[in-house]
Order: C-alpha cells, then sequence, then structure tokens
C-alpha cells in the first residue's frame, strides 16, 4: 500500500529547498549551517531530528540549478571542470582525483573545485607550486575516513584558471580507499583526469 506523504514529509522537503536555495544563491557550503538558517526561516524548533538528510539538500540543490540555474549554471560548472583538469594535469604525478560538488555537478559559482592529491610528502606539491611560482596557501582538513574515524591532512589552496582549487594531500596509500561523504555517507566518488575530459566532452 502506498503511504501518503505526512505533514513532517512535507515539512523536510521545504526544509530541504530552502536549504537548497541558501546554498545556492548565498554561497553557503556546509548542509547543516544551511538547514539550520532554513530551520529558522521556517520557525522549526524541533532540533536535529526535523532537519532533512544531507543527500536530500543536494537532490533539492540540483532540481533548483535544473529550474532556476540555466546556461549560466552549466557556463561556470564547464569552467570550473576545465580549471581541475587543467590543475589535474599540472599535478599529475600525484594522481589528482576530482571530488565534491563540481563532480557531481551539485557546484554552484561559489564552490571550490576539490581535488583529492597522494604523495609521501605533502610539500612535494608545495615545491611544485613554488617552481612554477604559483601563490598558494597552505591549509589543514579534517576528514572523516569512516564512520568513526576523522583525520587532519595537509591540505593546499590556490587558483588555476581564475578558479579556487582545494586539495587534500593524502598518503600514496590513500588513493586505495575513498574517505566518507559528507552528502551520504558512504565512500566519495572520484574521477581521474580522463573522467573529467569525458565531462567536458559531453557538455
Amino acid at each position: 500500500m502506498k503511504r501518503h506523504p505526512t505533514r513532517a514529509d512535507h515539512l523536510r522537503l521545504a526544509l530541504a529547498q530552502e536549504a537548497a536555495r541558501l546554498m545556492a544563491e548565498h554561497g553557503i557550503r556546509d548542509f547543516l549551517v544551511a538547514k539550520r538558517k532554513a530551520a529558522e526561516r521556517f520557525g522549526v524548533t524541533d532540533g536535529v531530528a526535523a532537519l532533512p538528510k544531507n543527500s536530500e539538500v543536494e537532490a533539492a540543490l540540483a532540481a533548483h540549478q535544473r529550474l532556476f540555474g540555466g546556461p549560466s549554471h552549466l557556463e561556470a560548472l564547464h569552467a570550473q571542470r576545465s580549471a581541475a583538469l587543467a590543475a589535474m594535469r599540472y599535478l599529475r604525478e600525484f594522481e589528482p582525483r576530482l571530488v565534491g560538488p563540481v563532480l557531481s555537478g551539485t557546484a554552484t559559482e561559489h564552490s571550490d573545485v576539490q581535488l583529492h592529491l597522494f604523495a609521501d610528502c605533502a610539500e612535494t606539491v608545495t615545491l611544485k607550486l613554488i617552481d612554477q611560482g604559483i601563490p598558494h596557501e597552505v591549509t589543514e582538513k579534517r576528514v572523516r575516513l569512516n564512520p568513526e574515524r576523522t583525520r587532519a591532512f595537509p591540505g593546499i589552496r590556490f587558483e588555476m584558471e581564475d578558479q579556487a582549487i582545494d586539495a587534500i594531500v593524502f598518503p600514496t596509500d590513500g588513493i586505495r580507499q575513498a574517505p566518507v561523504s559528507p552528502v551520504d555517507g558512504r565512500p566519495m566518488r572520484r574521477a581521474n583526469a580522463l573522467e573529467v575530459e569525458a565531462l567536458l566532452q559531453q557538455a
């Protein structure tokens, strides 16, 4: 027997759509922040239990971009993926992989290009950028490796083709096991340069 949507279901959908709008239009990148702001706007005080899942917000974000993004969204996504490919070719010895919203297609104009790099020593990546005179910032990122374990890894921010690149440097064996996605809790989808090339050709 088909279950009819309840009031709670409708509320979760409305919250997911509002959180998606906030992410698309205001550059909010954190799912929880967007969901809490959406709850405030709707006067929802039931706490986390009433909030939609991250995967529901991502689905609403994809729908929002289909409805309202139009050609400008597709152009921005193409530019982000083109910059990703340029950075991946430049850093090819570090086996780069594209991850996150630019890969999934839900990136907004505010999204960074997220890369995973693999090196025995993170300094070898920064040395390559220094050799070419590419301005960069060394950071640290906390990554959830599995539901129980989170660990900090070195990160590097720089620009390529006027797009912000946010890279995390994992040990070389980190290529075998992708960390947990903040969207659905499953291993993150990763794409190599050939797969990113294929995405650009499809567009």
